[in-house]
């Protein structure tokens, strides 16, 4: 393999570490003329490690969005049968690894470690151990009706409890599924709408995945650890831990012995404060300039620190924000330009009238091509619609960024 003359001076510039993070992330790769099918979504999926789940549906779940920024158009459906599916058709599952995600089958050993700390009580919310400790006899119950009745949601069960009390409001038969969901008694079969679908982990995960050996907890997390760095490129520390939520103590010890089998290699960045890891496979691309609309639960941007050191861009969600005291929205996706992040705009989708709402647009303060950036912004916004099937696109926000998208979406309507 031929190392990179960067490498050999043990530094990237700031542009270089930018590429390299595009790349890693499956960025760059083209588009398919017809909407892609699995075979195509699986690369991007093992490469990226997984994909985070979230609630928030204000456009479209969460976990859909990373394939399209990086493929365009491509077949829900196809991932949905992958996830969610019986049999020989599961490629993923659904665990605790970022947040909660879905992870590429072979991922399952690597999680049993998180299983294990979980029954000890270990990495796990205070809440759930108490009440385990407290309902033995509930949660052999709860597991016992899985196991005669099949897959069931917790407002399925025989005896689900009141909705209240301290966590989270959620009644006894949640609050047990969820402690079975981390300890791996159970998993997802399913999902209903957003609700989760509880099965025995044994139907749940295919029997040679099931059967598979289980890596001891050091190298299992040194096999997360360098998952996440391939997933970064190159990144810090604290960008690899962060990935897959890795513990500090383990994490750095897996790293060291990472560098030790040439796995990864130590390397400065040009204006990083900390320093940083290389993934010596990964490619440096000489050009990549990538347009795309990122979700916020992107692993392009879910670090943040790492958002504002790689593209010069301070990002946060705003959902929980009292609306009055928001700055740019609700659900505000950031926009990749030519591999830089240049705008973000609010975004709602308005599944009964067929229309793409576009609350407001905010183009960064340095940009130097505001109008050539807009142009390929409305681009995006229509394969956007396209893809989820709105008809139209409503720009409701009245700034002057917002009068220019209007306008260079009507020329491309033309």
């Amino acid at each position: 393999m031929t190392v990179h003359p960067s490498l050999i001076q043990g530094s990237l510039s700031a542009d270089e570490a930018r590429r390299v993070a595009l790349a890693a992330q499956g960025f760059g790769g083209g588009r398919d003329a017809t909407p892609a099918q699995w075979r195509r979504l699986a690369p991007l999926v093992e490469r990226m490690g997984l994909l985070q789940l979230d609630s928030v549906n204000v456009l479209v779940r969460s976990h859909y969005l990373p394939l399209f920024s990086r493929l365009g158009a491509y077949s829900r459906a196809a991932l949905d049968e992958r996830a969610f599916a019986g049999g020989a058709k599961r490629a993923l599952f659904e665990y605790w690894a970022h947040e909660a995600s879905l992870l590429p089958l072979d991922y399952y050993p690597l999680m049993r470690w998180r299983m294990k700390r979980a029954a000890a009580g270990v990495g796990i919310y205070g809440g759930l151990v108490t009440f385990a400790a407290e309902n033995p006899g509930y949660l052999r119950a709860v597991i016992d009706e899985i196991g005669r009745r099949g897959p069931l949601a917790a407002s399925e069960l025989d005896d689900p409890g009141e909705r209240s009390g301290p966590w989270w409001g959620w009644h006894k038969g949640k609050t047990a599924l969820e402690y079975l969901f981390w300890t791996g008694e159970v998993a997802t079969s399913h999902r209903r709408g957003f609700e989760r679908i509880y099965d025995l982990a044994e139907r749940v995960i295919p029997s040679d995945v099931a059967g598979a050996t289980v890596p001891d907890e050091a190298d299992a997390i040194r096999a997360l650890a360098l998952a996440g760095a391939r997933a970064h490129g190159v990144a810090t520390e604290i960008d690899i831990r962060d990935y897959f939520r890795l513990p500090v103590a383990e994490a750095r010890l897996a790293l060291q012995q990472l560098v030790e089998e040439g796995a990864l290699a130590p390397v400065r960045v040009d204006g990083w404060k900390q320093p940083a890891y290389f993934a010596v496979e990964t490619p440096i691309p000489k050009r990549l300039a990538p347009t795309a609309l990122l979700s916020p639960f992107d692993p392009l941007v879910w670090h943040r620190p790492r958002t504002e050191r790689i593209f010069d861009f301070h990002y946060r969600l705003e959902f929980y924000t009292p609306e009055p005291k928001r700055v740019f929205g609700y659900f505000v996706m950031p926009f990749l330009h030519r591999g830089r992040l240049e705008a973000r705009v609010d975004l709602k989708a308005d599944r009964a009238g067929g229309r793409l709402r576009v609350l407001g647009v905010f183009a960064e303060e340095k940009l130097r091509r505001p109008d050539e950036m807009i142009t390929a912004l409305a681009q995006e916004l229509r394969r956007l619609a396209g893809w989820l099937q709105l008809s139209d696109i409503v720009v409701e926000a009245e700034a002057p960024l917002a009068v220019t998208l209007r306008e260079a979406l009507r020329t491309a309507d033309a």
